[in-house]
């Protein structure tokens, strides 16, 4: 049966997103690197909260989730008023397209910036446009020159999703201050945390109206599957997004983890110190087997290979060790893995199958 029924222009142009694998078929328990997800999981505070946040199930949650603004304005030094809260970073992105864009309008990002861009502008029914990178690095320089008249938002991951490189504060600052007043710069800060030394742009805001900082609770925190974000931005931008989002759109569990974890700052500095380390290791050890990958400042590490035929063997065989990595494609990478940081013995294992397949290459 056929129906007349269309949707808004722009959004049968968007392919259905395609997430981290989680199985490998004849394998019962494989070690997953795909999803860029905390090893250590979440804080064991958190898994407290929400089970004690069980027992009022039955209860609708806060509208204006003040308890969780507040954990987070103390943590980050940060005017509680200013903070939003979304399911996930991605809500908050979305509501962000929502609002800000529409047709005839332009989205300006990165050529390799997460793949949820280009679907969050044509969901509002606007234009996508995309800056060229150098050198798997996002350009300040290309982004400023596709700025137009119409440009109504510019998404920009810093550190970058999937390569890891990151600009510095003042290249930030630098696009920042090539942005018009009729555009807004969204600095999504999903792995800001593993960046050392970097604020996510939370200066930036202070200082610019037309800033804003996103932040999520997926990564750093572990708690992928509550599904809570954040935003920083001036007071009239997050006015206009508390006015769209959903007023129950974080469950009490969400909200109970997520306040629970970011108080949890001895476990917060226990993962980064990890993933520091572990992540020099893998990036050590990677280029040894000669195979070249950048400096990651996120939770993963890019691995690049000689063509796309390379990097497929090499996933071929991962998967046959039981070890699951993400082929990145999609984001303009067909010669290459991304490889989220794992524990110590994770990465042992990872660089004793890869020295395994370039031992039988």
């Amino acid at each position: 049966m056929t129906t007349t029924i269309r949707p808004q222009p722009g959004i049968l142009e968007i392919a259905l997103y395609q997430g981290g694998a989680s199985h490998i078929e004849g394998q019962a328990d494989p070690l997953k690197l795909s999803s860029n997800e905390n090893p250590l999981g979440c804080s064991p505070k958190a898994v407290e909260a929400v089970t004690a946040a069980a027992l009022k199930m039955h209860r609708y949650p806060s509208t204006d989730h003040d308890t969780l603004r507040q954990a987070i304005a103390a943590v980050h030094a940060l005017p509680k008023d200013q903070i939003v809260c979304g399911v996930g970073s991605d809500e908050i992105l979305t509501l962000l397209a929502m609002a800000f864009a529409g047709p005839g309008d332009e989205v300006l990002y990165p050529e390799h910036g997460f793949s949820m861009y280009r679907i969050f502008a044509l969901s509002a029914g606007a234009t996508p446009v995309v800056a060229p990178e150098a050198t798997r690095k996002v350009s300040v320089d290309a982004l400023i020159d596709r700025i137009s008249p119409a440009t109504r938002l510019i998404y920009m991951a810093n550190p970058a999703n999937p390569t890891g490189t990151a600009l510095d504060l003042a290249e930030v600052a630098r696009l920042a201050d090539a942005v018009p007043e009729t555009c807004l710069l969204v600095l999504d800060g999903a792995y800001a945390e593993f960046f050392d030394g970097y604020d996510g742009g939370a200066s930036l805001v202070a200082s610019r109206p037309n800033v804003v900082m996103t932040r999520t609770f997926s990564k750093l925190y572990g708690l992928g599957g509550l599904r809570v974000g954040w935003a920083y931005a001036a007071q009239d931008v997050i006015d206009v997004l508390n006015r769209i989002r959903g007023p129950f759109n974080l469950s009490e569990l969400a909200l109970a983890g997520a306040e629970a974890a970011v108080r949890d700052r001895a476990f917060v500095e226990t993962c980064l110190t990890l993933n520091a380390e572990q992540r020099a290791r893998l990036t050590g050890g990677l280029r040894q087997l000669g195979i070249a990958c950048d400096d990651s400042h996120a939770n993963f590490v890019l691995a690049r290979f000689t063509d796309e035929n390379e990097a497929l063997a090499a996933d071929k065989h991962l998967k046959a060790a039981g070890i699951l990595v993400r082929l990145v494609k999609g984001y303009g990478f067909p010669e290459a893995l991304r490889i989220t940081v794992g524990e110590g013995e994770d990465v042992t294992r990872v660089l004793d199958a890869f020295a395994s397949f370039k031992g039988s290459t």
